[in-house]
């Protein structure tokens, strides 16, 4: 069953509970980890985290987490001058003792305060005590010095990625994203708003693909040709397009339903679709007991590449302006048709879902390879049943295909958003983080 804001409310603070407890003596890569865990309850519970705020979020933490143990490596590059404007971070003292797993908690509880500073009362209180938790394993057996000297560290570290990150374009969100005059565009072929909540009839975010991207040049750098063309015939390629949606959703099997509702990763019901892909890194690297460089590295790349899929994908999404199934639908086929999701406020082309998907599973095979079988629990405890995959590939075009099932997307939105995605998430698997390669 979908989830109610009812029973969100009910068991939000249920759900902002601590990570699990490690065994003593946690390392640098358990208390990454442990602190994304925290991380995708807060992106559920934050009003303003709409899907590209999430992407972005968990791009910069990443950013921070990474440079944070790539400062004191010998083998790990860092990412000034290969992120847009990243420049200017501070080294580390020559010749002094420092602690990985100090600075990674530092840099990620500072972090957290400020990217996640607007969460609720709940949020702000498991905050605190999670940051009183992972420090106190942190530094436990640590020499006073080194202990102090790894903080102070990861406080500037962190003061110089918040500085860089508040100049990108995305760090002050207003009215939940919604702007508070726009212009709709005229013509039949346009995006208007498909919801009766009166801040719904802007779109969400509309400059957001105006943002100055992480890995990949700009916005505009996987561009998409236009959608096919807007035409009210039956028998023209747009209209069969629209055909296909009617007819699946009024006709959904068991499986199709299912899929439509395990990737719909609805704000403030879900950690939203960056963060399911997300979840599935984590839950990999915990299975595999990877290393803090490694888990820092593949946290990094699959945020980047999320976050400059959502700028790519906003940027696409407003250039065409296209209207939603829904509005197509019952204006030429049927007025009382209603799809199984609720239809989100923005243009259609193309698929969030499909190109952010497309780029994780371009990081994360670049990684594990073509055919890595998984199981995917992020929403085990919603009440879904976890789903297998033979590769992140089949995952993503699933996550994809949902969209139609729920009636939200048309076919080309799905296969481009998919491409858009791949060429995204290339830059941010051709970034250097090893000095052997």
């Amino acid at each position: 069953m979908r989830l109610s804001r009812r029973h969100f409310l009910l068991g939000a603070s249920a759900a902002l509970v601590l990570p699990a407890q490690a065994a003593s003596g946690a390392d640098g890569a358990e208390i990454l980890r442990r602190w994304y865990r925290l991380v995708l309850r807060l992106v559920r519970h934050t009003p303003t985290y709409s899907p590209p705020v999430a992407s972005r979020a968990f791009a910069y933490l990443g950013v921070a987490a990474y440079q944070a143990v790539a400062s004191g490596s010998t083998s790990l590059l860092s990412l000034e001058g290969q992120l847009n404007g990243l420049k200017g971070l501070p080294p580390r003292e020559a010749g002094a003792a420092y602690s990985d797993a100090i600075i990674t908690h530092c840099v990620m509880a500072s972090a957290i305060k400020v990217f996640f500073g607007n969460t609720g009362p709940t949020g702000q209180r498991v905050m605190a005590a999670t940051e009183k938790k992972l420090k106190g394993e942190a530094l436990a057996g640590v020499a006073e010095d080194v202990a102090t000297r790894s903080l102070s560290y990861g406080e500037a570290l962190t003061a110089a990625i918040v500085a860089w990150s508040e100049t990108d374009g995305g760090a002050v969100v207003e009215n939940m994203g919604f702007p508070m005059d726009y212009a709709l565009h005229e013509g039949p072929a346009r995006w208007v708003p498909t919801s009766a909540i009166r801040q719904q009839q802007a779109p969400l975010l509309p400059v957001w693909g105006k943002n100055r991207s992480f890995a990949m040049p700009d916005g505009a750098s996987c561009p998409l040709p236009p959608p096919p063309a807007y035409s009210e015939d039956p028998a023209s390629a747009f209209y069969r397009e629209a055909r296909e949606v009617y007819d699946v959703t009024r006709a959904l099997t068991p499986e199709q339903e299912a899929i439509a509702r395990f990737w719909s990763d609805d704000p403030m019901l879900s950690p939203t679709p960056p963060g399911h892909w997300i979840s599935i890194a984590l839950d990999i690297l915990e299975q595999e007991r990877a290393g803090l460089d490694k888990s820092a590295d593949l946290l990094m790349r699959l945020g980047v590449a999320m976050a400059d899929a959502f700028i790519g994908c906003w940027n696409a999404k407003f250039q065409y302006d296209l209207l939603r199934p829904v509005t197509y639908i019952k204006r030429l086929i049927d007025p009382k048709w209603e799809p199984m999701l609720i239809t989100p406020p923005f243009p259609e082309y193309p698929s969030g879902h499909s190109t952010q998907s497309g780029a994780a599973a371009a990081v994360l095979t670049s990684i594990y390879g073509e055919r890595f079988h998984f199981m995917d629990r992020t929403h085990e405890r919603d009440g879904l049943a976890p789903r297998s995959f033979a590769s992140f590939v089949e995952a993503a075009e699933e996550a994809g295909i949902s969209r139609l099932y729920g009636g939200i997307h048309f076919r080309a939105a799905i296969a481009r958003g998919l491409e858009q995605g791949r060429c995204i998430g290339a830059h941010a698997v051709a970034l250097r983080t090893r000095s052997s390669t």
